[in-house]
């Protein structure tokens, strides 16, 4: 009977204690929702699939696992080099999708085309799959670095087609964190593969996915119309973003200059993590702060096929094709992305190669 009634004394105590919570509950799982659902998160969301949406950038460090482990040549590796790049560079498969499909769609699409393109290059280089041919291997690598696109193509035009009054200020923000991602992913591959380099391309394989499904109803075209962002946020945006940049020139540098344990590797990359969702902070702030959501802006109309755009204004995709500032832009950026790729995918070869010819030359003025 004792402890019957000591058992009915604690289910009546959790009762109360559940009735004078659940008020704290209810207003605590409403912020949180709202924060989700915000505009704010969903760049913040946007962010993240630009810092790990980049595996084209990172080509240098696994190259030499591809050349050894098949018996490539240096020609064939830069062939194999050329398919990454087209697939890389050619976003219009992503861009006609995005015409008809939700940006939800956009990134499942990337996720798949990810993981497919470099899992086989994982199973090549690892002989867990039998020796590809030439064609095969250049077919992974082109679907896997294409599907950069469609995460660059879900997150940059659906925030220009939200946020018209600041998409200037928004596509600077998240062209910034394309330029970082590269070193974003060298500090989280150092931390969670050492030096092992063939595991690096699992790491692309998963980590830019998951990123892309945990966000995959996040990024979104906003139901109550266009938004003007202010622009105290997006400055904090800016010079939080050029905090993680500062922050991962000084760690690059010290690296090369000092051997780093892993558990040291591991310490680097959780600052980059914590600068990475700094902006997190602010995103939950304003969400709070907002008592009500922003005012719409006048809708945008959408672009008349039939008739003349002007400069600033919406094109369709036919308007686009035809168009002479189009056309600049395009030969602009074959010209202008030309020399960038060629660093980047060469610089490592480069370096490493002159590093052997420094330590080869003490020992050739001994042996004379």
């Amino acid at each position: 009977m004792l402890l019957v009634f000591v058992f009915a004394k604690v289910v009546q105590f959790s009762d109360q204690r559940l009735q004078t919570m659940a008020p704290a509950l209810s207003a605590l799982t409403s912020a949180l929702l709202k924060v989700l659902q915000g505009h704010w998160f969903m760049i913040f969301a946007s962010f993240l699939i630009m810092s790990t949406n980049g595996s084209g950038n990172v080509f240098a460090i696994y190259s030499k696992d591809i050349k050894s482990s098949l018996n490539y040549n240096q020609q064939t590796l830069n062939t194999v080099r050329f398919f990454k790049n087209l697939g890389s560079n050619v976003g219009i498969i992503s861009g006609l999708i995005n015409e008809v499909a939700p940006p939800s769609l956009i990134l499942l699409i990337g996720a798949a085309a990810n993981l497919f393109g470099y899992l086989m290059i994982y199973f090549a280089i690892t002989n867990r799959t039998a020796r590809p041919h030439l064609w095969q291997m250049c077919l992974y690598i082109a679907v896997g670095a294409n599907s950069q696109s469609f995460g660059n193509t879900a997150a940059l035009v659906t925030c220009v087609k939200n946020f018209p009054e600041n998409r200037g200020i928004v596509l600077g923000l998240l062209k910034g964190f394309i330029g970082i991602n590269g070193a974003v992913f060298t500090q989280l591959y150092l931390a969670i593969c050492g030096n092992d380099s063939k595991s690096l391309v699992l790491l692309i394989a998963w980590l830019p996915r998951i990123v892309c499904i945990i966000f995959l109803q996040t990024v979104r075209i906003l139901k109550d119309g266009h938004r003007k962002l202010e622009l105290r946020v997006l400055f904090s945006f800016l010079y939080m973003s050029l905090a993680l940049a500062a922050y991962l020139m000084i760690m690059i540098i010290v690296q090369k200059r000092a051997a780093f344990s892993h558990t040291e590797y591991v310490a680097s990359a959780t600052g980059v993590l914590l600068l990475l969702f700094l902006p997190l902070l602010v995103v939950i702030r304003e969400e709070i702060k907002q008592k009500e959501p922003l005012p719409p802006i006048s809708s945008v109309q959408e672009p008349n096929s039939s008739s003349k755009s002007e400069r600033g204004e919406d094109y369709s995709i036919l308007q686009t094709i035809f168009n002479v500032d189009m056309t600049v832009l395009f030969m602009a950026m074959i010209c202008g992305a030309g020399g960038a790729l060629a660093a980047i995918n060469n610089m490592g070869q480069r370096l490493a190669s002159r590093w052997l010819t420094l330590r080869r030359e003490p020992a050739n003025s001994s042996l004379s």
